[in-house]
C-alpha cells in the first residue's frame, strides 16, 4: 500500500459544514477557504477535514485538496512596549503607577447578602415550644 494512502487512512477525518462566507470551524480555529473556481460552489455543503498525527490539516472536497487560511480564535494580544509619545507618556506613567500599587482582594458576597437577606434568628420548620403545641 502506498504511504500516502496509509497516511490518509490513519488520520482523523471529520465532515464540516461550509458557511456562506466559505468558512468552517475546527478545534477553536476558523478555517477560511480561498475563493477560486472550486470553492465558490461549496457554500452550504460539507467538506472533509484530514487531521494528521504530525499536526497538519488538509481540507478536501471529493478528494481534491482545497487552499485555506487559518484564524485562531484564542489568540491573545500581547501588551506592547510603551511607545514614546509626548501626549500619551503622562497617561501611561499614571497607568503604570496605578498598576504597581497593591490592591486589596475583593470581598465576595454570598447569595443571601446579594439578595438583601437579613437573618432574624428564628429557626426553620415548625415551632417546638410548648405554647404552640396542639392539644390532643
Amino acid at each position: 500500500m502506498a504511504s500516502s494512502i496509509l497516511r490518509d487512512i490513519l488520520c482523523r477525518r471529520e465532515m464540516r459544514y461550509v458557511g456562506c462566507q466559505l468558512s468552517l470551524s475546527w478545534r477553536r480555529r476558523l478555517l477560511i477557504l480561498e475563493r477560486n473556481a472550486r470553492t465558490e460552489g461549496l457554500a452550504g455543503k460539507y467538506v472533509e477535514i484530514f487531521d494528521f498525527a504530525d499536526g497538519r490539516l488538509d481540507v478536501r472536497h471529493l478528494g481534491v485538496s482545497l487552499p485555506y487560511r487559518s484564524f485562531d480564535k484564542n489568540q491573545r494580544v500581547e501588551q506592547g512596549t510603551v511607545v514614546e509619545n509626548k501626549r500619551l507618556s503622562e497617561a501611561l506613567a499614571w497607568a503604570a503607577e496605578m498598576q504597581a500599587q497593591p490592591r486589596p482582594s475583593p470581598r465576595v458576597k454570598t447569595n443571601s447578602e446579594k439578595g438583601g437577606y437579613v437573618p432574624t434568628g428564628a429557626k426553620r420548620g415548625r415551632r417546638s415550644d410548648s405554647l404552640y403545641r396542639p392539644k390532643s
